[in-house]
């Protein structure tokens, strides 16, 4: 068993932490409080290659072939590297719950028509599942493509969507034949601009904050049969296909994130005096950073499990939902750890301690919520 990175994995981890460290913490606390999606920082990490993780070089990625292994040690070094939780998430929601099974399971045209675009940083684009009476339920959704002549008709409405408000277009799930269940859903593209597709205004939200979140609508929304992903009835497996990618790489960054935040709580527990000795010295503090160290190297080694699991093309159903469960919850811990190390100056946004903690709890919920993932986890150990 090899524990060890290729140098040259190792040296490009340093050069995305370097870069986000960089280029993406500026007027961090402002675009947060404000909740204002920096499209020039958006532009800036795909010039950088951020966005091109993960294509092919057919589709402007850097290399032949996807390198799923690289990719998750980048991303864990831009969260590391970048203060900005939301864009982190940001860029890692389209990466690989729109870019990924656009990959996997469009044609030639549609993969032409949209990668290159996201990968350049021009378009971004949104997945669109959760209702607003279908979120762990997922297949009990109500928005329907119904079939009329040379394609669909879209009604319904999809809540809760990251890039919501500004996608350019959206990977969207509907019913197109309700008696089959999860098996009748089926995966389409829709563009911004098409008649009866509406997007909503940008939701207030806890954490997250430069990520813009909110509904979308259809309202007898018309869309050719060129824009079905596949065929239909393949959105049951377009969803587990992504979802493992997803639960994955999307809190890889949070790893990084959750390291930034132990490097920043032990510096400040050496240098931070009360009765005449940094407060790292007395056992409560002390061994609430032991604890923060435990999760997260944990949780390192479940992300890399499940990483090294999909990149040899094996089912990870259980290792991401493992993950997702263990990685989200360490987070919050951590969060609050880190606040209480921090003390009274952490319930000040000014010094964004606070930050980790807001942005934190949407681990919680997002993509699968902790309960859904010990259900999953029970049923696949046969309980």
């Amino acid at each position: 068993m090899d524990f060890s990175w290729p140098q040259e994995y190792i040296d490009f981890k340093n050069k995305v932490t370097q870069f986000a460290n960089d280029e993406l913490n500026i007027d961090s606390l402002e675009r947060d409080e404000s909740q204002i999606f920096s499209k020039e920082l958006w532009k800036k990490c795909a010039d950088f290659g951020i966005q091109s993780l993960a294509v092919p070089k057919q589709y402007g990625g850097e290399l032949e072939e996807v390198d799923f292994m690289r990719a998750v040690l980048a991303m864990e070094g831009l969260g590391y590297g970048c203060e900005d939780n939301g864009l982190a998430f940001g860029l890692n929601a389209q990466m690989w719950t729109v870019q990924t099974p656009i990959l996997h399971f469009c044609n030639d045209a549609q993969k032409e028509k949209y990668l290159i675009p996201m990968v350049k940083g021009e378009m971004i684009g949104a997945h669109a599942l959760t209702e607003p009476n279908a979120g762990s339920d997922v297949f009990s959704m109500q928005l329907t493509a119904s079939k009329v002549d040379d394609g669909y008709l879209l009604n319904g409405k999809k809540h809760l969507i990251t890039f919501a408000p500004i996608c350019d277009f959206v990977l969207l799930f509907a019913n197109t034949n309700p008696k089959l269940g999860r098996w009748g859903v089926s995966a389409f593209l829709v563009d911004k601009g098409t008649a009866g597709f509406q997007q909503s205004n940008k939701k207030s939200k806890l954490g997250m904050r430069s990520i813009p979140i909110g509904d979308l609508t259809f309202k007898d929304c018309f869309i050719p049969k060129e824009n079905l992903v596949g065929s239909e009835g393949l959105g049951f497996s377009i969803l587990n296909h992504s979802l493992e990618y997803d639960r994955c790489c999307i809190l890889a960054s949070q790893l990084g994130a959750m390291e930034r935040q132990l490097d920043k709580t032990i510096e400040y527990s050496k240098q931070r005096k009360q009765f005449d000795q940094p407060i790292g010295k007395f056992q409560s503090v002390s061994n609430r950073i032991a604890d923060m160290k435990l999760r997260m190297e944990t949780s390192r080694l479940l992300l890399y499990k499940t990483a090294w699991l999909k990149k040899n093309g094996d089912s990870a159903m259980l290792e991401s939902a493992l993950l997702k469960l263990q990685l989200s919850e360490a987070f919050v811990a951590s969060s609050l750890d880190a606040m209480r190390t921090f003390g009274g100056i952490s319930y000040l946004t000014e010094n964004g301690v606070d930050r980790d903690l807001r942005d934190s709890v949407g681990g919680l919920l997002y993509a699968g919520t902790s309960d859904i993932q010990r259900n999953i986890i029970s049923k696949l150990l046969g309980l």
